[in-house]
């Protein structure tokens, strides 16, 4: 549900180890274009296998469906639901693709869905790692993993996208799951931000580690496992989304490093807002109630919503108090 980059790359995974598929775009147009061509030109252009059916008509593609990947934005998860939930069916497993934390709410996009829909926790998945939708597209070799509670259902979900190309892994830790996908994109623009503004890679390599030591510190507080934020969902989604040009989060970073202002940055990526503008206020205020402090998140927010220079946040930052790691 959701013909973006990334709803079009899963699709495409998931018919290329022999599931049918079908591909719910909001445009009736686009719909057309995949179904006549094969290709998703505005999201990710690359041919798309012919199992995959494409149609913007929800009951439709909902209709019999065993397994639903969520591929909306986080903060519009709520409102699909909303519409979509009657045609979802009673046994359906629910795959989150969304990473962010709801702004009104602070909630995790699995108990968004749970709540909306009214299924059982055991029946809801977040599927999340370093799983750039434009490598996956091209088959490169990419591992992700599937957190749900349910083993049976993690499995499932994990037979459903094996290719050669594509490693799923599973987990029973929805929540590390969950906070290590939300919080990265926040880090991912703090590394983007400082590469902007000239810094070099001893720079990024503290951000990262720096980053994930919050990461860590929200994740325990909240439940999640140190191990799964030590592993894919966490520090290897970590690493991609700083590191990659492909990263959004990071190259909208860039360019606010680079003096440009927010304006600028959305201007250079189609007008859209980096997940990471929205996510640093839900994560950081998500923080805040459980009294985990996160002062990259916080110098980013200050970036993004308060007004604050790149080169006043370093100087914030590194004008802290020093202390044990």
């Amino acid at each position: 549900m959701g013909a973006g980059a990334w709803g079009s790359a899963l699709a495409k995974v998931l018919a290329d180890a022999g599931n049918r598929v079908t591909l719910w775009a909001r445009r009736p147009e686009l719909a057309d274009e995949i179904n006549r061509t094969h290709r998703n030109p505005d999201y990710l252009d690359v041919a798309l296998p012919s199992a995959i059916r494409a149609t913007s008509d929800h009951t439709e593609a909902l209709a019999g469906a065993c397994t639903v990947l969520l591929a909306v934005p986080s903060q519009s998860l709520r409102a699909n639901l909303t519409t979509w939930s009657d045609c979802i069916g009673p046994d359906a497993t629910l795959v989150s693709l969304a990473k962010g934390i709801e702004l009104d709410t602070l909630m995790r996009m699995s108990q968004v869905i749970t709540q909306v829909t009214g299924a059982d926790p055991a029946r809801v998945a977040a599927l999340t790692g370093p799983n750039l939708a434009s490598e996956i597209a091209r088959e490169q070799p990419a591992a992700t993993v599937v957190a749900c509670s349910d083993s049976g259902r993690a499995v499932a979900v994990q037979r459903a996208l094996a290719t050669g190309y594509f490693r799923p892994y599973t987990n029973s830790d929805v929540i590390g799951a969950e906070i290590g996908g939300a919080c990265k994109n926040v880090i991912a623009l703090a590394c983007g931000m400082a590469a902007g503004s000239g810094l070099g890679e001893n720079t990024a390599a503290a951000i990262i580690t720096r980053g994930l030591a919050e990461i860590m510190r929200l994740g325990i507080a909240l439940g999640a496992k140190p191990a799964t934020l030590a592993g894919l969902a966490g520090i290897g989604d970590l690493v991609a989304t700083c590191m990659s040009e492909h990263s959004r989060n990071r190259s909208f970073g860039e360019r606010l490093g680079r003096g440009g202002t927010m304006q600028v940055a959305m201007a250079a990526t189609g007008g859209h807002v980096a997940e990471g503008v929205t996510s640093c206020q839900s994560v950081l205020a998500l923080a805040a109630s459980y009294d985990v402090e996160m002062p990259l998140t916080e110098a980013v927010h200050r970036v993004c919503h308060k007004g604050l220079s790149v080169d006043e946040a370093v100087a914030l930052l590194l004008g802290r108090s020093t202390k044990p790691e």
